[in-house]
């Protein structure tokens, strides 16, 4: 059995190594910094990295399985793709890119709300022993360090407010709208006012996905409500290695964006950033897959059919009707921001050619 260490306090995961220089985003003060080399480093990571290659490890050993894995190259990538990217904003149609940086940002700042997870009593759910995984330590530093990781801490800012800066620098502070309203209603809370959803929301949203649950009434219901969001969560993340590098190569371009490349450099912070999140949730997916759950009648249920039902929706949400819509609004948003616009044809004409594969 490995010797590595898998038992952590939550203090120890929220730990973050000591910085030669801070990162600033801007004039805001971010989390993560840069070592005597000048490397960056991300942020909670000088215990949470090492613990999650170890209970990697340990449940190789034990079950002899490897993690629950979707290879980055049979995944689409973002769209619009670069080139489609730089010729609207070579021709000065600039509010797409900025409406995705905005969006990108305001959904990251959502990632607060992991934290406010609801868990039962993990031990009594499943017939093997739990000790030394990343399951038991989700509500004991993993969903917290994943929450400041997003929307920052305290005086910290996190990925919401780098996200923002890098628009910022790019485009040299432009005006925008705020897309929070927008996006909560596309998440099931309309009329939340930007607010965070009500109590009555919240209830009727679970009422929902009650109706629609996969697993036999007697295993926890709060279990399969964070699987389910803990496989759109590692989907999201998997896109966004996607759409991280998009951003990156899109804002290197010196030419077309202000800062010297400095947008561009803040997004490969985030990217770094996001490899404890994915590399955490495959863990503890995986933990659960090749385990025995139990359910309140005491029946017991192979871990690879609850979790294989989960992962294969959320899969063919994100592949089918999540990815459709995103390609429609994109086009949207490209033929508003067109409205009026001199070349307005020919530059629809060639976005289209451009595309690495037709919108629907």
């Amino acid at each position: 059995m490995t010797e590595q260490r898998t038992q952590y306090s939550e203090a120890e995961l929220l730990e973050t190594h000591e910085f030669e220089e801070p990162l600033f985003a801007g004039d805001v003060r971010c989390h993560g910094g840069f070592d005597a080399n000048g490397k960056y480093v991300s942020p909670r990571t000088r215990h949470r990295a090492p613990a999650i290659l170890a209970w990697q490890a340990r449940h190789r050993e034990q079950f002899g399985q490897e993690l629950l894995d979707l290879p980055l190259e049979t995944w689409p990538s973002h769209y619009p793709n670069v080139a489609q990217a730089k010729l609207l904003v070579r021709n000065g149609v600039i509010e797409p890119m900025i409406t995705t940086l905005t969006r990108i940002g305001t959904i990251e700042g959502f990632g607060a709300s992991i934290r406010n997870s609801v868990l039962p009593d993990l031990e009594r759910c499943f017939e093997e022993e739990l000790a030394g995984t990343a399951t038991l330590h989700l509500q004991q530093g993993l969903y917290e360090a994943h929450a400041r990781d997003e929307a920052g801490f305290e005086g910290e800012g996190g990925h919401k407010q780098m996200w923002f800066a890098a628009r910022d620098i790019a485009f040299e502070h432009p005006k925008v709208e705020d897309l929070t309203e927008q996006i909560m209603a596309r998440m099931g809370f309309p009329g939340a006012g930007g607010k965070l959803p009500s109590a009555e929301q919240i209830r009727k949203l679970r009422e929902q996905q009650r109706a629609n649950r996969l697993w036999p009434d007697d295993v926890d219901l709060d279990l399969e409500f964070s699987v389910a969001r803990m496989c759109r969560l590692l989907l999201i993340e998997i896109s966004a290695f996607h759409t991280f590098a998009w951003a990156e190569e899109v804002l290197s371009d010196t030419e077309l964006f202000a800062g010297d490349g400095a947008a561009a450099r803040l997004v490969s912070y985030i990217r770094a950033d996001e490899t404890p999140h994915v590399e955490y949730l495959k863990t503890t997916l995986t933990e659960m897959r090749d385990r025995t759950f139990v359910g309140s009648s005491r029946r017991k249920y192979k871990g690879s059919d609850l979790i294989g039902q989960v992962w294969d929706r959320s899969r063919q949400n994100s592949l089918g009707p999540n990815r459709e819509e995103a390609m429609r609004n994109a086009v949207a948003e490209v033929e508003r921001a067109l409205e009026g616009h001199p070349r307005r044809p020919a530059i629809l004409e060639e976005f289209h050619a451009l595309a690495d594969e037709p919108s629907t």
